[in-house]
Formats: C-alpha cells, structure tokens, sequence
C-alpha cells in the first residue's frame, strides 16, 4: 500500500509531463486485456480507438484524431516513446507552462493525425496508426527551434547540441518513410512540422495552446464557489477586515512557497531525497 500512495503522490505532484506517461502507461494496460491477441502475439485496436486513415471513419469518429495517440503497439513502442516523451517535455518545461505543454501535446495529435490521413488517401493507402510519435517529435522540435543550440551529455557520446540530437531523429524517419512503417513516419514529420509551426507563432506573439489552457481553467474553477461583493454594513470596521484577509493571503502564500521548494528539490535531486516530513506534506497538500 505504500507503493500505491508513493504512485500516487508523484502523479500529484510530478507535473503534467509526469501525468502524460501515466495516462499512456495506464491505457497501455487496460488495453491488454482487451485488445491483446495472445496467440498472434500483437493488439488488434478496433477502428473507434485507432485512428483510420479512412475520411469516411474518423468523421464519424472524430475522438479518434486523439485517442489514437494514448494507444501503442507494444511495450518497445510504448517504452521508446515514453523516454523520449520525459526527456522532451521536461526540456520543454524548462522555457514554458505545464498548460502550453498539455495544449500543443494535443493539438499536434491532432495535427499528425490529419496529416497521416490526408496522406495515405492521396497515396492510395488505408490503414490504421497509434502512439504518440508525433506529439512526442512535435515537442521536441519546438523546444529545439527555440534554444537549438542547448548542449546536452549523453552517454558514452559526450557533450551534443540539441539541434543534432533532433536532427538526427528527423533524418532517419526520412530516410525509412519509404521502407517500412510509411504511416507512421509521415505523422513523425507532421508532428515535427507543427512544433516548429508552434514554435515560431508562439515566438511571434500567437499561442496555438491557448483554447486547451481556457478549457483547462474553466473545468479547473466548475463547481467553485464564485466570489461575491462583501455585504459592508456600517458598525463592522473595514480596516479589521482587511487585515484579516491579508493575513491569509500571506498563509496561503508560505504554504505555496515550501511545496516550490520541496518540487525544486525534487528536480534537482529526485523524489527519493524528501524526508518523510517532506512526503506527508505533500501528500496532505495534494489532498487539500
């Protein structure tokens, strides 16, 4: 049971990048049971899940422009994007919100996703893709357009720039998007096309993040109780009322400022370095 509380308070406090691979390693899970083919060894996703690279399919089913990107084909391709997908989003977390990375993370499923279709029509082709490449690739790319030249150690290599780490991803999807998997490297481009497109609007004033990030904050506040206009009667002492409300202002902001320490110290040390102080703590912020 301790495993499971410790699960669930770095899903709480982990960041959205955290909470992504948790959503993709979760429906990776459920869906075994369900879509496992045990005998051939391989998921067989139906075509309201998977996106189809039918127009006919997916306009009738259009959740499937996003479904298709929480769903893989297989450990391996669930693990690879995974590391790929922490590596990218903490980088890209590093220069802007949790809400832009949640809004472009969906948005370039989308954009991939079309892209997959339209393509394959025009080839003739017809199938089904899954996974989150695209939106993986899309983020990276972005981060990249914006600091390219961000110098990264990477084992047994030593000191690249980010630039060459992305490049070199991009290139061997063009080099293999005739050979094999063609769907699947068309939505790796597409992806890597709308971060850069996300990227240079972004840097130009337009965040194509922002419709998510008001969707986010309208469900965030449903149900709160909305602020009223206090009723001031005129024995009540407005200056003591003031002084109470400040007063809480300036709790709730010590509060705030020990879980961004405690969230520092988990970046830059890992979670398991907290005491267990730290870790209650956490654990009765996120339940508040």
């Amino acid at each position: 049971m301790r495993i499971w509380e410790d699960i669930k308070l770095q899903y709480r406090i982990g960041g959205i990048v955290n909470q992504v691979i948790y959503w993709n390693v979760g429906v990776f899970i459920l869906a075994i049971p369900f879509f496992y083919q045990f005998r051939e060894g391989f998921f067989a996703y139906p075509d309201w899940l998977a996106l189809s690279s039918s127009f006919n399919a997916w306009l009738f089913k259009p959740w499937t422009l996003i479904s298709y990107g929480f769903l893989h084909s297989g450990f391996f391709h669930l693990f690879f994007n995974m590391v790929m997908l922490n590596f990218a989003g903490r980088l890209f977390q590093t220069f802007f919100t949790q809400k832009q990375f949640l809004g472009m993370y969906l948005f370039s499923l989308l954009f991939s996703g079309l892209a997959y279709s339209i393509a394959y029509t025009l080839l003739g082709g017809n199938g089904i893709i899954v996974g989150a490449s695209g939106a993986v690739l899309a983020v990276l790319t972005a981060v990249t357009v914006y600091q390219p030249l961000m110098e990264l150690r990477l084992l047994l290599i030593g000191n690249v720039k980010l630039w060459h780490v992305t490049g070199v991803i991009l290139l061997l999807d063009v080099l293999q998007i005739s050979m094999s998997n063609t769907g699947g490297h068309i939505a790796h481009l597409a992806g890597a096309t709308f971060g850069v497109l996300y990227m240079k609007l972004l840097q130009s004033g337009t965040d194509l993040s922002q419709p998510v990030t008001k969707i986010i904050t309208f469900f965030a506040t449903l149900g709160q109780p909305k602020s009223k206009s206090p009723f001031t009667r005129v024995h009540k002492n407005p200056q003591r009322k003031t002084t109470s409300t400040t007063s809480k202002v300036v709790l709730k902001d010590k509060k705030q400022q020990q879980i961004d320490e405690i969230l520092d110290k988990i970046s830059q040390s890992g979670y398991d370095s907290l005491t267990q102080a730290e870790k209650e703590f956490l654990f009765r912020a996120g339940n508040e």
